[in-house]
């Protein structure tokens, strides 16, 4: 095989590494966002249930 048609297909394979680890990153970082945003529904469903118990009182 051509040296030169080896190093594009290795330069093609590494950028093809990197983009995955770069999407695997956001994936990751967008699981992260979700679950932030789930703890403070949860959060915020507590303090309104909270609500009628100051009332109550």
């Amino acid at each position: 095989m051509n040296p030169a048609i080896l190093i594009v297909i290795a330069i093609v394979v590494v950028l093809v590494v990197i983009l995955i680890g770069i999407y695997n990153g956001l994936v990751q970082r967008r699981l992260r966002i979700d679950e932030a945003f789930a703890q403070i529904e949860v959060q915020l469903k507590r303090r309104h249930d909270l609500i009628p118990n100051l009332v109550n009182a």
